[in-house]
């Protein structure tokens, strides 16, 4: 049993299975061995003081090394470079939050250069060599983060941009009927996308939009113009002056009459 405070590791597993227990949490990363080996990079971030215990059941010797930086180091480095929006923040917030990724051939070759660096270099040259590979390595380490980041951020970006088509469609067009059919097929969409994309980003379904945005109109008119009630609730697309009146009185409070001019 170890303990271990908060810092940010880049692991680089190029054989053999590692094993090990924080806090309760279980860990397993495999890179195989033999003609199945599979090296990866495995990051994983540890963000408070913790307990680390290593379970030995594989006997496949370990090929590996081990990179880790203190937070109060990657916390300047965020810092000084003004990365307030970096991809590292939430991934360090977390704790024990983790990412990998297949080992490329560049990240196995820098990773062969720390743990055999060339014999000519010795005392603070072969230091500064390790440094310099275990840099490169976590740089390429989270490029990779940031890449997959952005990689899951791609289908939110594209459901928030049809959803807003769908809400300006709507707002263009809120004078007259709207079928659900017709909406998608203004936005390029199935019916079912923009049902479950719009609920997601808006938190409400298109007609409860069509409605609220009616209401909200037929309340200014009230407001501004002094209209009856029953061209209000013509307004908001009830037919039944009453029905319209117990909506607008759930969404205001008050019935239409006292918002009227």
């Amino acid at each position: 049993m170890y303990e271990i405070w908060p810092k940010f590791i880049v692991m680089v597993l190029l054989r053999g299975a590692q094993h090990f227990v924080i806090d309760d949490r279980d860990f397993r990363i495999d890179a195989g061995s033999g003609e199945d080996m599979r090296p990866l990079v495995f990051m994983l971030n540890v963000a408070r003081f913790s307990r680390l215990h290593f379970v030995n059941d594989s006997n496949v010797p370990l090929r590996k090394i081990m990179i880790s930086a203190p937070h109060p180091w990657m916390e300047w480095l965020m810092r000084t470079q003004g990365a307030q929006s970096s991809v590292l923040r939430p991934f360090l917030a977390r704790h024990l939050s983790q990412f990998s990724f297949p080992a490329s051939g560049q990240v196995r070759q820098l990773a062969e250069q720390i743990m055999a660096p060339p014999p000519s270099l010795e005392g603070e040259l072969r230091s500064l060599h390790r440094n310099s590979r275990a840099l490169d390595i976590m740089c390429l380490a989270c490029l990779a983060l940031a890449g997959d980041e952005e990689e899951r951020r791609r289908p939110l970006l594209a459901s928030r941009r049809q959803s807003e088509r769908v809400r300006d469609f709507v707002l263009k067009h809120l004078d007259r009927s709207l079928t659900i059919e017709e909406i998608a097929f203004a936005v390029g969409a199935s019916v079912s996308s923009v049902q479950r994309h719009f609920k997601e980003h808006f938190q409400m379904t298109v007609f409860e939009f069509i409605r609220k945005e009616r209401l909200e109109r037929a309340c200014l008119a009230l407001e501004r113009d002094g209209i009856t009630i029953a061209q209000a609730a013509y307004a908001a697309g009830y037919t039944d002056p009453s029905n319209f009146s117990v909506a607008f009185k759930k969404v205001y409070g008050v019935p239409p009459k006292y918002k009227r001019r």
